[in-house]
């Protein structure tokens, strides 16, 4: 109960915590004879490859603060997760750790239940680099068709530059455009994907002209969680919907996408569409489907 009331030392209290829930048969240590649960201080201090004194006085709260490398090596030898590892370092030194992204082209079959939940909104799950990782139905109906693409092709920023069709279905493409690169930016740069973009950005700026220049003016939307997006469906004809974006719970790495209908009109209107037969929804032609014919 005294370590649950620590205030003065919280960071001493977490350690503490998290090396009493590690089991040391897993990680190659003896288990027997042992008076608390867990990992012993100098067993933390040997994964982490730091003085057993230095961590035995981080967690009395004694030696001053600790470097980010050393919460790093302690985050791993506790196997933090990410959050566990930011909550780690907002203890330790006041702020979240420097971001490295690390690619991860999944989700979970949770995340995936709640796109399909989200219909008819159309919902997708994007990674830092915009590339598209998962979707919903009416996301493939009223958007693009990601399921009919190459996973490498599966990007928003390839579909809003290089296909005319994307053009099309914008009434004012540039706008369009040039919001969602600015937003692009500030996603890889949060993410600390600076690097990973390179080669992408390289190839973008060949491909498009347009994208070369837009990239060179390094605009940054001053909001990019909520807009309202207006779209010229093929089937449907104009459409308003209300854009949103959050941050998937566990994942630094990545936002869930909903396109909510901006009227009751335009949500039955896509409700009727998905409950058409497949064999009408394989014939429509325009941007929002495959992206190659």
């Amino acid at each position: 109960m005294t370590d649950l009331l620590d205030t003065e030392n919280p960071l001493g209290t977490y350690l503490r915590d998290r090396r009493a829930k590690l089991d040391p048969s897993v990680l190659g240590f003896a288990s027997e004879r042992r008076r608390t649960p867990g990992l012993r201080r100098e067993e933390v201090a040997q994964r982490a490859n730091i003085s057993p004194t230095w961590y035995t006085w981080l967690e009395q709260g004694r030696g001053g603060a600790p470097s980010a490398d050393v919460l790093d090596r302690i985050a791993r030898a506790l196997m933090l997760t990410e959050v566990e590892r930011e909550h780690l370092f907002l203890l330790g030194l006041g702020r979240p750790p420097e971001a490295h992204y690390r690619r991860n082209d999944s989700v979970t079959p949770r995340l995936q239940r709640v796109l399909d939940a989200l219909e008819p909104c159309p919902a997708l799950i994007r990674t830092a680099t915009w590339d598209v990782i998962a979707w919903n139905q009416a996301s493939r109906v009223m958007l693009v068709d990601y399921e009919s693409l190459p996973p490498d092709e599966r990007n928003i920023l390839r579909f809003i530059f290089l296909d005319p069709r994307a053009r099309a279905a914008q009434y004012d493409w540039e706008s369009v455009a040039r919001f969602t690169l600015g937003a692009f930016r500030i996603d890889a740069a949060r993410a600390g994907a600076a690097t990973q973009i390179e080669p992408f950005v390289a190839e973008m700026c060949r491909l498009s002209p347009e994208f070369r220049a837009m990239w060179r003016d390094n605009d940054v939307p001053g909001t990019h969680t909520e807009a309202v997006k207006h779209i010229r469906h093929p089937v449907l004809g104009p459409l308003a919907f209300e854009y949103s974006a959050f941050s998937v719970d566990g994942r630094t790495d990545l936002s869930m996408v909903v396109y909510n209908p901006a009227t009751p009109e335009d949500a039955e209107r896509i409700k009727s569409l998905l409950s058409a037969p497949a064999s009408d929804l394989a014939t429509s032609e325009g941007p929002w489907h495959a992206l190659r014919s």
